[in-house]
């Protein structure tokens, strides 16, 4: 990059100027590491202006760019763009205000999910989305990819809980989508900016809804001999009116892992399903037999209910270190992002373990079973020639095979780069 444009970018933000090639690696990629394409610059803006500014003298200059987050996506949506540069916003990482009458937050878009529930907790307050990388993915990354997760069933996608956005479009001007009232008249310009993927802007702020805690919480583990087994027994219990707030099914493959990584203490079986309920604690006991009895006339052969809130975030640790875990049992892998009807969950299934024997590759499954949104992994050793090539093939026929069955390519991680092949 021309050495006067780099002066003008550090003339907005200073030593938030990367143009180092040995330092430049670490942005190539997100978390998706099969493509990388290396930035000629990365910016990391500290305020809005700083960032109106960098848009300001790229598309005067006709620079490409990227916004990016904490890089923890797995579509390849933070993927610079071949001479241009990449925006990171972690330096724009602070809780501006918690209005906890109004239950509402303003946070910049370098802050990390949990940090929010973290703030509000102690007054008995959390927020929702719950991705599996909470710990280190970001909120504006949850806004641009409308990140879900397990909670996702009962609470809703990102969404759901963004009420307004301060947002720097493409030419470096400014604008206000929503407001901090539910009820809002006109346009729904929120709901189209969460989930665009960084098409339409930058959110320089975002005011999240926050929920109150309910009354009692309850995890159940069910273990199954096999995925169909506990496919059935996803389908009863949602057949059956039942709402819990979450419901994530685990294959023997993922199980695996999960113990190598994190010794969750999981049973050995085909299928494992983890059901959460909360409200009144009238009603969650109420509900939490009746998902008991599903469970077991399903062929369950073992239910656990955790009893204390250590239990339950055990269990729910094993669940969460689920796609990093994969690197205990394999060196590499492609995680996807499917969606499909419920009720074809258990076709599914057995063809894509039809495809994976078909390709000599393994795959695991994590995902939540209550909505259909699949996370197949599909397991492979880019050493060994042609299996990487492999994978990709058995990836995308897996996307493919979604869509047959009235699905869809995507429920969380976003279009990105990888499913624009």
């Amino acid at each position: 990059m021309d050495a006067h444009i780099l002066d003008q970018f550090r003339a907005i933000v200073g030593r938030g100027l990367i143009s180092d090639p040995s330092q430049l690696h670490t942005y190539e990629c997100d978390g998706l590491t099969n493509f990388r394409v290396m930035p000629m610059a990365v910016l990391l803006p500290k305020s809005t202006e700083e960032v109106q500014g960098i848009v300001r003298l790229c598309n005067r200059e006709k620079i490409p760019f990227v916004a990016r987050g904490s890089g923890t996506g797995l579509s390849g949506g933070a993927l610079p763009v071949d001479k241009g540069i990449v925006i990171s916003l972690a330096r724009m990482n602070r809780i501006l205000e918690v209005d906890l009458p109004n239950a509402r937050v303003v946070v910049e878009p370098g802050v990390i999910n949990s940090e929010v529930t973290a703030r509000v907790a102690p007054q008995g307050y959390f927020y929702a989305p719950d991705p599996s990388s909470q710990s280190v993915c970001s909120i504006g990354g949850n806004v641009a990819e409308n990140s879900g997760g397990a909670h996702c069933l009962k609470y809703g996608f990102t969404t759901t809980h963004v009420l307004a956005l301060e947002v720097v479009l493409p030419d470096g001007s400014l604008v206000h989508f929503g407001s901090r009232a539910v009820d809002r008249p006109g346009y729904d310009l929120p709901g189209i900016f969460v989930g665009s993927e960084g098409t339409l802007g930058i959110a320089t702020k975002v005011v999240l809804r926050i929920v109150k805690k309910p009354e009692v919480i309850q995890t159940l583990l069910a273990a199954f001999n096999s995925t169909n087994e506990a496919g059935t027994a996803v389908s009863e219990i949602i057949g059956a009116g039942m709402l819990p707030a979450a419901i994530e099914m685990m294959d023997n493959l993922s199980i695996q892992a999960a113990e190598a990584s994190v010794h969750a203490g999981y049973p050995n079986c085909g299928g494992l399903l983890l059901v959460e309920l909360d409200g009144p604690a009238a009603e969650v006991d109420d509900l939490m037999e009746q998902v008991g009895q599903i469970c077991t006339q399903s062929g369950a052969w073992e239910i656990r209910v955790a009893q204390t809130e250590t239990e339950r975030a055990v269990v729910w640790k094993g669940r969460k270190a689920a796609f990093a875990a994969m690197g205990r049992i394999s060196p590499n892998y492609i995680v996807q992002d499917g969606v499909i009807p419920r009720t074809a969950l258990p076709k599914v299934l057995n063809e894509i373990e039809r495809m994976s024997a078909k390709q000599g590759l393994k795959v695991a499954n994590v995902f939540h079973a209550g909505d259909g949104n699949l996370h197949p992994l599909v397991l492979y050793d880019r050493r060994v020639p042609g299996q990487e090539e492999r994978a990709m093939e058995l990836s995308i026929n897996i996307l493919r095979l979604c869509v047959q069955c009235g699905g869809s390519i995507t429920g969380e991680h976003g279009v990105g780069e990888e499913k624009k092949m």
